[in-house]
């Protein structure tokens, strides 16, 4: 059979399922209540509040924009933070790279390398807005590779040198190193926010009772939160709210090291708005470090050999790894078969239940649960299998071998034809193996059914990137409609103070006023008082 038609029969049966995927997607997932058509934010408006995040991640730093109105003292809802978005309906988001963690040797350079990021930030602020705006620098896991003391010469430079030249509310602690935990907290904050899970608001949102923190044992209907899954190239992140009624005992340190207590509130044990959430991060679990633990595993296996046939790579594709020749047999469910090995299932288990590697994970109630998967998992379903958004395991295992098990050259021609506008080459090669790495991690690592129905893969919602820098300027502002309050009070003293602060300016005035006006009363009193005894005395005369 001819290439072209092979690439006619591979196309026609390939668009087909993308169609029936769309036609799902479309039934089955809802819009996100808080998301709206986007709007270029108006920089006119003085009542808007601004902050700034700068995401210092190892391949370079980003800095994000956001905007909230004016709050409203009565209500218990977080800010309305969202992103700026520009003249071109796009958010305010700038990027430059490498990342500040190159700059280990020549930290005096860190706050040079960012200041782009920030004269971006400052164009997209009022000027007489700068100095009560927050900026914040958080550096991920690139900076906590390097040794402390390369650490802190770095933040140093930025805590000295930033306020030189920007005037933003920018205080020492507001440049730091964070941990993966609280990556993934604030990731876990920043989706539920944008999914409109962490307000009050009364609608069709599945609801949990929550224990009060007093002695009351008074319980607290809410919204049910939902679960975050995050797959990188090197590391794989979860979170998920664990309910109350799943106790600890004090001895239990280790899952208590992966437990976050955050309360989002302004007032402490404010129930409302306090959640606890299990969060871990899995290095080396990445989908690119896992292919290359996967290919370091088959050269030791093999290095006797000058070739081996790899099921993880589509049939015919070739590649060479230090001598050793690669050809891929496009088997989906040996492939699959071959990565779980790499997710250690049978390491010692110390506290049950288990995950990947034996790291604990508290039980997840299926039945009655909801999980979003970002980065990877998005990736991998969507950019050449076209079935992001609600995930099935029966219909993305079927799509992902069928790719498989189509020959690279069919492949390629497909993606020189821009049949991938989303792919490049070496997603091309490797989405054998990333459809079956993430569906090894999902099922085998971290315990989903296989019949789950409640993951959906996402990049963004609406025009808002999902990035963990919501979170922390969530978390970071959680105080700020306290100031909000005081900010009216004090108008409202300040109003009663001018209402009398003129009477005090001139009061010299209005008292010798009324010192005249009594003293003429006096006069003319008498003057009408003694012409009439005269009149008396003359009539008895």
């Amino acid at each position: 059979m001819a290439i072209h038609q092979i690439l006619l029969i591979y196309e026609t049966s390939f668009l087909w399922r993308a169609i029936k995927n769309a036609d799902r997607e479309a039934l089955e997932l809802k819009p996100a209540k808080r998301l709206s058509v986007a709007v270029a934010t108006d920089l006119q408006d003085d009542s808007l509040h601004y902050g700034i995040v700068i995401d210092c991640g190892s391949s370079g730093s980003r800095v994000y924009v956001y905007y909230w109105p004016r709050h409203d003292p009565s209500s218990e809802d977080l800010l309305q933070i969202k992103h700026v978005i520009d003249k071109d309906l796009k958010p305010v988001i700038k990027k430059v790279t490498p990342g500040i963690s190159s700059f280990g040797d020549k930290p005096a350079e860190a706050s040079d390398h960012l200041k782009p990021l920030l004269s971006y930030a400052a164009s997209y602020v009022p000027q007489h807005k700068h100095k009560e705006t927050p900026l914040y620098i958080m550096a991920t896991a690139g900076m906590r590779m390097l040794n402390e003391k390369q650490q802190a010469s770095i933040l140093d430079d930025l805590r000295v040198d930033v306020p030189l030249e920007f005037q933003f509310l920018f205080h020492s602690n507001h440049v730091e190193v964070i941990s993966g935990k609280q990556e993934g907290v604030f990731a876990w904050i920043a989706l539920n926010f944008a999914l409109g899970k962490l307000d009050h608001s009364i609608g069709d949102d599945p609801l949990v009772a929550v224990e009060s923190s007093s002695k009351t044992g008074k319980l607290h209907v809410r919204k049910r939160t939902v679960g975050v899954l995050d797959m990188g190239g090197g590391s794989l992140q979860v979170a998920f709210e664990v309910p109350q009624f799943i106790k600890f005992q004090t001895r239990e340190e280790l899952p208590k090291s992966l437990m976050a207590e955050i309360n989002l509130g302004c007032t402490t044990g404010d129930v409302k708005h306090t959640y606890r959430v299990y969060v871990t991060t899995y290095l080396g679990f990445g989908a690119n470090a896992a292919r290359k633990t996967y290919e370091e595993a088959m050269f030791l296996k093999n290095k006797h050999l000058s070739t081996v046939f790899d099921p993880c790579l589509p049939v015919s594709m070739k590649q060479n790894i230090s001598g050793l020749l690669f050809i891929g047999s496009g088997k989906y469910e040996e492939c699959y078969e071959n990565v779980k090995i790499l997710i250690n299932e049978t390491a010692p288990c110390p506290k049950k239940p288990c995950a990947i590697n034996g790291t604990f994970q508290p039980n997840i109630a299926f039945k009655n649960s909801e999980f979003y998967g970002f980065s990877e998992f998005y990736y991998t379903m969507e950019d050449v299998l076209r079935m992001g958004g609600r995930y099935l395991y029966s219909s993305f295992s079927r799509t992902a071998s069928d790719y498989c098990g189509t020959s690279y050259e069919v492949l390629s021609d497909l993606f020189k034809k821009n049949r991938y506008p989303k792919a490049d080459e070496n997603r091309l090669k490797f989405q054998c193996f990333k459809s079956a790495w993430v569906a090894a991690v999902l099922h085998n690592g971290l315990g989903f059914p296989k019949d789950y129905k409640s993951l959906t893969s996402l990049q963004s919602l609406g025009n808002q990137e999902i990035h963990w820098t919501l979170g922390a300027l969530l978390f970071k502002t959680r105080f700020y409609p306290l100031r909000d309050k005081d900010s009216i009070g004090s108008a409202t003293k300040l109003s009663s103070v001018r209402s009398w602060l003129p009477l005090t300016t001139h009061a010299h005035y209005i008292i010798a006023g009324c010192v005249l006006i009594v003293g003429m009363s006096i006069v003319v009193y008498l003057r009408s008082i003694v012409p009439r005894r005269v009149e008396k005395n003359f009539s008895y005369a």
